[in-house]
């Protein structure tokens, strides 16, 4: 079971590879794989078509790899290749194979040499072949030709990068045997994302190409520029036998040849080789992969949850099913009404903590800002009085009164009445465009469908639009109610009898409870750089006084302002401020705060503003006058009779006046919050429920139509939800099957050591050392398996003695009795003897 389940890894990430590939970039997984790094010309093209055993790759001069080619080997019975851009054709053929390669490449890229990040993937199955995964990529140039950018230099590193960069990417840095190593652009830019060498797996070609009398013994013996998994040298066709078409067979058997018969290969020639090559990758992908799986597992996991969401309210619909346009529909308009009833009742899932929205905003426009604008136009007492003299004289004519009149305290509590209809009025157009908003708000989870959108929005704000005509002739008709007969008999009117003795009650009227904390919170005293700047303070508002602290544990009081004879006043946002201002005065003309006739108060939104006026009312903190009745004390004064029984008319029916305007505005204030209710919100919450399915059904066909990029994401994600699943699914099987199985290492380098009698108690104590089980650095790195860090100095530096063993006990390991007999520090001078 864990064999076969360890031969599952690499199929299981080619499917991964393969789902993640057909729907884009979505999901940010790094799978383990084997990316192909090299200059141009390096052999990587031979390298990887000796691993299928057939000519299958563009060829030609100059950069004849232009996208990323993710090649995925699967051992199979049968020989054919499918392509995962046209995964229902099989081809067998493989000169078809080479001529998609080159067609898919011009079809991103053109035809000017350009390059682009998108890859190929190209599965090959053959019975030639081990499970093996690479992605053969551009190679490395310095010089544009043709049409190529001028930065294709630039362009070509930049993509490896996108590769290599990754920790789960294994890099085969593929080097000619006929350049010098040090400078080799693959083991360059490999040294750059791999500097201890953990992750790169070097690769010689060309050996037989190199000039006579020298070899590449020292760097495939892994002694010149070593790493830890080592190097592994190759020879590819010539261009003379891929032009003359010489079978890849009998090119591995005159590679075979050639290191069994070359003195200076012979001694390693079962550890060289193509076959070897692709066995050592097979296995050092495998432990690769299986090293990775429980991070892989735990991010597949968590993309699995965020996906989870999204993914519930598409998964039950098939793209076949004919009512699938209906079920969606009637979704998505159920969903709009639960959303919206949710946005105006409130409710504990979703809560917005960053600003007030639908209800919340509505009940703050009910109960903060409609009485404030009620407040606002409350009459002027001096203008007031003028009026109920002028009303009295005109009443009374030529006569001298010797009673109050009734009809003058009417016609001053009809035109007070009158000017509600203002603030009643922008009321509801405030309600209606937080409704508008809420609406919008809601609309949002429609965007899969932007004419479904266009048309809900449309249609519920053109009911809003009409519902608005009726509330606001409901309200106006609700006034001229008010209008048609004033109730002198009601239980709250103080009545002629009381209204004498009004004023001076009211003057020596005590706030209630003193004590009682209206309001806390932050806001900035505005004040000149000469006196200090601009400061933040922690305010705290009570029914007698509005007091200041340091900070909001309210230990260090600032100061104490008396509310007795303040006002408020409107001040305009300054050119570069960010705060919205407002300002406390005093109406007797005295400093309010230091040497300060007025304090100004900022605030970070208009709605804090609002909010702090409405709370100073309830304080008893009064609006300011109009600004036109402050003239002269001699100009007013010239409109007052002094009469003395005039004025006590006057007084009378200034009391009743403002005895029944109070019991107005409190009707008043009670029964817009439920007009507005019933006429417009519970009747729009009705309408949606009820009959906007109606209107939307009669053309659901075009309105269901999707956006090109909702149906893409939709359709990936829907792929990713189900690839995600199945890997799991995979993963968990084969983790609980072979995590705890041990593997011996893919190489085993051993072979570097050997001398003309075998070194068999070395052998054995290497053997029998508990782990980490590698021979010291001195004998070269393993090739394969998990990279062990045994040398403490950088991967691709060159040790000083490369071929001396470590010392006895080095890196925890026993002493080796068998060091002596270990290869000395230079060359042998004797060719090893070859057995047999």
């Amino acid at each position: 079971m864990g064999n076969r389940g360890m031969e599952d890894l690499i199929p299981l990430i080619n499917k991964l590879q393969d789902a993640f590939s057909s729907i884009g970039q979505s999901c940010n997984l790094d799978l383990p794989q084997i990316a192909v790094v090299g200059g141009q010309s390096a052999g990587k093209s031979s390298v990887l078509e000796n691993f299928v055993g057939r000519d299958f790759l563009p060829r030609g001069s100059g950069i004849v790899t232009r996208r990323p080619l993710v090649l995925q080997l699967i051992n199979s019975k049968s020989e054919h290749a499918e392509f995962l851009h046209c995964k229902s054709r099989k081809f067998v053929d493989f000169e078809e194979v080479r001529a998609e390669i080159e067609a898919e490449t011009d079809r991103i890229t053109g035809s000017n040499k350009g390059i682009s990040p998108v890859p190929i993937n190209l599965c090959v199955y053959s019975p030639n072949v081990l499970n093996l995964t690479l992605i053969d990529l551009p190679g490395m140039t310095k010089v544009a030709v043709g049409d190529q950018p001028v930065d294709i230099e630039h362009q070509i590193r930049d993509m490896l990068l996108q590769f290599i960069t990754k920790e789960s990417c294994l890099i085969l840095a593929v080097t000619p045997a006929n350049m010098d190593l040090a400078n080799s652009d693959a083991l360059k830019i490999a040294k750059e994302v791999d500097p201890q060498g953990l992750r790169t797996i070097g690769v010689i070609t060309k050996l037989d190409l190199m000039d006579e009398g020298t070899d590449a013994r020292d760097i495939l013996e892994n002694k010149l520029l070593p790493l830890r998994r080592g190097y592994i040298g190759v020879v590819n066709r010539s261009q003379k036998d891929i032009d003359g078409r010489k079978d890849i067979s009998a090119a591995l058997a005159a590679e075979r040849k050639f290191f069994l018969s070359h003195p200076a290969y012979r001694h390693i020639a079962e550890h060289m080789g193509t076959p070897h090559l692709q066995k050592t990758l097979n296995q050092q992908l495998t432990n690769h992969i299986r090293d990775t799986l429980p991070a892989l597992r735990s991010k597949m996991q968590s993309q699995l949850l965020s996906l989870e969401k999204e993914v519930e309210e598409h998964k039950s619909f098939r793209p076949d099913d004919p009512n699938r346009k209906t079920k969606a529909l009637l979704q998505m308009v159920q969903q709009f009404g639960v959303d919206f009833e949710k946005c105006i009742e409130g409710s504990g899932d979703q809560v917005d903590t960053s600003n007030l929205s639908g209800g919340a905003k509505i009940n703050r426009i009910f109960h903060e800002r409609f009485p404030y604008e009620l407040v606002r136009m409350e009459f002027d007492e001096k203008e007031l009085r003028k009026e109920i003299s002028y009303a009295i004289k005109n009443i009374h004519g030529v006569r001298t009164g010797l009673f109050t009149p009734d009809l003058a305290f009417e016609a001053i509590v009809k035109k007070q009445i009158i000017k509600l209809k203002g603030p009643c009025l922008k009321c509801i157009d405030l309600v209606i465009q937080e409704l508008i908003n809420t609406f919008r708000q809601c609309t949002d989870k429609l965007t899969s469908y932007p004419r479904l959108r266009e048309e809900t929005e449309r249609i519920v704000t053109t009911h809003v639009r009409d519902r608005e005509s009726k509330t606001k002739d409901q309200v106006l008709l609700l006034i001229d109610i008010e209008l048609s007969y004033i109730n002198t008999n009601h239980e709250d009117f103080i009545g002629f009898a009381n209204a004498q003795t009004r004023s001076a009650s009211n003057a020596t009227k005590k706030r209630v409870m003193p004590n009682q904390v209206i309001r806390r919170g932050w806001l900035t005293i505005n004040i000149s750089i000469m006196k200090g700047g601009s400061k933040d303070y922690w305010f705290v508002l009570t029914a007698e006084s509005l007091s200041w602290y340091k900070d909001e544990e309210e230990k260090e009081k600032k100061y104490m302002l008396p509310l007795d004879n303040l006002n408020l006043r409107d001040v305009e946002k300054g050119f570069m401020s960010s705060k919205h201002v407002f300002a406390i005065f005093n109406t007797e003309q005295r400093n309010v705060y230091k040497d300060l006739r007025q304090i100004e108060l900022g605030c970070d939104t208009q709605e804090d503003v609002d909010s702090w006026k409405a709370s100073l009312l309830r304080a008893g903190v009064h609006p300011e006058k109009s600004q036109w009745m402050n003239r002269t004390e001699h100009e007013n004064l010239s409109h007052v009779s002094m009469d003395p029984q005039l004025e006590r008319q006057v007084e009378t029916i200034r009391n009743l006046v403002d005895s029944y305007i109070g019991i107005v505005n409190k009707s008043i204030r009670d029964f817009m919050p439920k007009t507005i209710m019933h006429l417009m919100i519970n009747s729009a919450k009705n309408f949606i429920h009820a009959e906007l399915l109606a209107y939307l059904y009669e053309d659901q066909n075009s309105l269901m139509e999707e956006s090109p990029e909702q149906a893409q994401r939709r359709d990936e994600m829907l792929k990713m939800y189900q690839a995600l699943k199945e890997a799991l699914v995979i993963i968990g099987d084969i983790s609980t099957s072979t995590i705890s199985a041990p593997l011996p290492p893919p190489v085993n380098n051993d072979w570097l050591a050997k001398e003309p009698s075998p070194p068999t108690a070395s052998r054995a104590a290497a053997t029998a050392a508990p782990p980490p089980v590698r021979p010291p650095v001195a004998r070269g790195p393993a090739a394969g398996g998990p990279p062990l860090p045994l040398n403490p100095s950088p991967a691709f530096g060159v040790p000083s003695i490369p071929s001396r063993p470590g010392p006895p006990g080095a890196y925890g390991l026993p002493a080796d009795p068998g060091a002596a007999q270990r290869m000395p520090s230079r060359p042998a001078r004797i060719p090893p003897v070859i057995p047999g």
